[in-house]
């Protein structure tokens, strides 16, 4: 008798694994879910944006917004990162989501996982990390747990607010739109990921604004997060390779690869820096798209707030779901590249 292999998550990756838990989530706007549950009218925004959109009975000024992320040693982090850099990064990561919806940060609570040999100086060293950029932004860490396990993990939950009805989400993207993307991307596991600031002014002047129609924070490298936002979005996406910022250190590791390629050829996973730009992850910048109307108010106006660079990088087009590449010398080719994906 031959056993039948049991399907792993790791077979079906990341992407369609939240795929099959959203399809038995609680549904909103509905009398029941597909998993039976209660719905609730107040839910303005579920899975599919950084961050969940909640509205309150009785509050006619503000949406909150809803986040929790983990990082787990061996994953987001080795045993040898100071224990300040993953209490940054624990709580800067759940921040950098609420930047991209264009919210405030309120709360936060942290629960902790820890392995009873784990010495008190680095637990301590965690929340350190953790206060200092909280005091940052002015965040209460209001509470959470501290539980057994085999290795170092830190989950923390956020919770901001954004103007009622005025969150930025992956979903409000046209056809004609420009994307821009904040800082510089590529060689985060050279220690940016553990040191990067989250763009919560950037996301919230955007947002105030009114000047980004869809926004995200890229977590899994542009190749994914681009696609999470043309996917909402109903839309496609040109890119212009050589307007793509590179980190210094990636610029100075590899060289851009630009040669043309005929119409329609499928451009690969992308070669030398850019590849870095596309795949590696962790960079938490604000990729956003901006109407025609106000891209140059924005050009115009932008380095005159901040020090942080901004760049437009591309454009949005009607080909759903299809992200093109053009070369420095007119050419388009059809990305395939991937960025990070758990489980695979």
């Amino acid at each position: 008798m031959v056993r039948k292999r049991i399907q792993t998550v790791g077979d079906i990756g990341e992407l369609d694994m939240i795929r099959r838990l959203v399809q038995v989530l609680p549904a909103r706007n509905a009398t029941h879910s597909v998993a039976g549950g209660p719905a609730r009218a107040d839910v303005v925004a579920g899975p599919g944006d950084d961050c969940a959109v909640v509205r309150p009975a009785g509050d006619a000024r503000y949406d909150y917004l809803l986040k929790s992320d983990p990082v787990i040693e061996g994953v987001h982090f080795d045993r040898t990162t100071p224990g300040a850099s993953v209490g940054h990064k624990a709580l800067a990561r759940v921040l950098s989501d609420i930047a991209a919806m264009g919210g405030e940060p309120l709360w936060a609570l942290v629960n902790l996982v820890a392995p009873p040999a784990m010495s008190v100086a680095r637990v301590m060293g965690i929340y350190a990390g953790l206060r200092k950029l909280a005091r940052r932004w002015r965040v209460a860490i209001v509470g959470g747990d501290v539980a057994r396990g085999p290795r170092l993990e830190a989950h923390v939950f956020g919770v901001g607010r954004v103007p009622r009805g005025q969150a930025v989400l992956r979903s409000g993207a046209h056809p004609g739109d420009w994307l821009f993307v904040t800082g510089a991307l590529g060689g985060s596991r050279r220690g940016k990921h553990l040191v990067f600031q989250p763009r919560l002014a950037e996301g919230r002047w955007l947002q105030r604004r009114a000047l980004a129609t869809a926004m995200i924070d890229l977590s899994d490298g542009l190749a994914a997060d681009l696609r999470h936002l043309i996917r909402q979005s109903r839309v496609g996406a040109e890119l212009f390779l050589a307007s793509i910022p590179l980190t210094p250190e990636v610029e100075r590791s590899a060289a851009r690869r630009t040669a043309p390629r005929s119409a329609g050829q499928v451009y690969p996973a992308p070669r030398g820096a850019l590849r870095h730009a596309f795949c590696d992850g962790e960079d938490y910048e604000l990729l956003f798209a901006v109407s025609p109307a106000n891209a140059a108010s924005l050009i115009r106006a932008w380095p005159k707030i901040f020090r942080t660079p901004c760049a437009s990088i591309g454009r949005i087009t009607d080909r759903r779901g299809v992200v093109e590449c053009v070369d420095a010398r007119g050419g388009k080719m059809r990305l395939q590249a991937a960025g990070y994906e758990h489980f695979r």
